[in-house]
């Protein structure tokens, strides 16, 4: 420590080289996610969704026969292939973010 409480210059530099690193690290991080992605399907396998890796909706892929439901079915199977992109897609961000700070 300098005089009057204050940390010396090589600690202020120190602390803002670390922020600058943690600051393009998290850049880097969500172009990472943002690149990725990840598929999520209904159990029957006949409704596909893809979603980046930051959780943005990029498709929805309907097999024909799907379309021939009622409309609940083709509900049920878009619901539940969001719902396993949208886990994908957190549990890959978590380990992501979880792996840089390790």
């Amino acid at each position: 420590m300098a005089g009057f409480g204050l940390p010396n210059f090589s600690q202020l530099t120190e602390a803002f080289q670390k922020a600058q690193q943690i600051q393009k690290d998290a850049v880097r991080l969500q172009e990472e996610l943002d690149a990725l992605v990840l598929e999520g399907f209904s159990e029957d396998g006949r409704a596909r969704i893809t979603i980046s890796g930051n959780q943005v909706p990029q498709g929805v892929f309907l097999d024909p026969s799907l379309l021939a439901e009622e409309s609940q079915v083709v509900e049920a199977a878009v619901l539940e292939a969001l719902q396993a992109a949208h886990q994908r897609s957190t549990e890959t961000m978590k380990a992501r973010r979880t792996s840089r700070i390790i």
